[in-house]
């Protein structure tokens, strides 16, 4: 197939780690055979006006034909989307990863688009269960319409590596047990109590990986490293790093930085709301209860005895192998083309 991809994020020379699961599954359907063109918005910054080139570049993909049009997110991705498959008369399949859901309903005029997106796709792909039911909650005309396919996992890009040579090439210094967590500093990644939750353990050092709005919230703690925004190349030496992956959101619609730390052999601390419960067993790792820093501080202590290395943890990652995910996405494109 010729698969015209239309997503609102899309890794960039400015920003490498921008939808980086987007890009892999792209990679994935084109390893498949297929054709991706992408359409693709691929910096943070700029105005509105980077939606209207969005568009652009998207007519522009319509030469030649696709046979069908890939949307990552109901809106803005999803809405330009539709006016571009209706321009072209060809199919059209959405992907909703999170936010996007979240915003129906919550940000003016996103229900309407949303569902000029929703109207014309022959089917809408969630990336959790848990999310496919928000969104029909949101949209009950939906209900039958969707389809569960995470994002998915690349197993080789995130393979078992020694723990101690990652710390040695970061210059990451510290006692055991390592965690690390992985995301943007701010409110809905929890990375405060997290923090807090770390300090009642009285042992160990913990790694934020990111930035973010927080970031001040973290600074001069005990055992803490702040080591901001790094490229997206050097997530799994941070993986590999760590003994335990932390990400006790207050919402994760998905996780794919805990899949990608499970593919690792690393066990995880994860949410109990949201997608996480999906796929996180108990082998795996704990699942918290993310408005207690008890709870949390809970989850630390039993996820650090859990093996490290963890292979339980990439045996259950590997149920979502991003090349099986793209098999399963490229036959519901297919069956929207025929």
């Amino acid at each position: 197939m010729r698969i015209l991809l239309v997503s609102s994020m899309y890794p960039g020379l400015d920003d490498p780690d921008y939808g980086t699961f987007v890009r892999g599954l792209a990679e994935a359907l084109e390893r498949e055979g297929h054709e991706v063109v992408p359409a693709v918005v691929d910096r943070r910054s700029g105005s509105v006006a980077k939606q209207g080139a969005l568009l652009l570049r998207a007519l522009r993909g319509l030469r030649p034909r696709p046979d069908v049009v890939y949307a990552h997110y109901l809106v803005p991705a999803g809405a330009v989307a539709a006016l571009v498959a209706t321009v072209a008369r060809v199919p059209l399949v959405v992907t909703a990863h999170g936010r996007d859901v979240r915003n129906v309903g919550a940000v003016r005029g996103v229900r309407a688009l949303t569902r000029l997106a929703t109207r014309r796709a022959a089917r809408v792909i969630a990336v959790s269960d848990y999310l496919r039911q928000d969104l029909v909650a949101r949209l009950p005309e939906l209900d039958g319409k969707v389809e569960v396919v995470s994002a998915g996992v690349d197993l080789e890009r995130f393979a078992p590596g020694d723990g101690a040579e990652a710390r040695a090439r970061l210059g990451w210094e510290g006692e055991p047990p390592y965690f690390v967590c992985l995301g943007t500093l701010d409110e809905r990644k929890n990375v405060v109590r997290l923090a807090d939750a770390f300090a009642r353990l009285g042992r160990g050092s913990l790694a934020f990986v990111g930035d973010g709005p927080a970031r001040r919230a973290l600074e001069g703690r005990p055992g803490v490293t702040l080591a901001g925004r790094v490229a997206h190349d050097a997530v799994p030496d941070w993986i590999a790093a760590c003994d335990v992956l932390c990400q006790p959101s207050l919402v994760e619609p998905f996780g794919i930085a805990l899949l990608e730390a499970m593919a690792g052999e690393r066990s995880v601390v994860a949410t109990a709301v949201g997608g996480p419960p999906e796929f996180v067993r108990p082998e795996a790792g704990v699942l918290v209860d993310p408005a207690s820093v008890e709870a949390i501080a809970d989850g630390l202590r039993a996820a650090a005895k859990l093996p490290s290395p963890n292979p339980a943890a990439r045996e259950a990652a590997a149920r979502h192998d991003v090349r099986e995910e793209a098999r399963r996405i490229a036959e519901i494109l297919a069956a929207a083309a025929r």
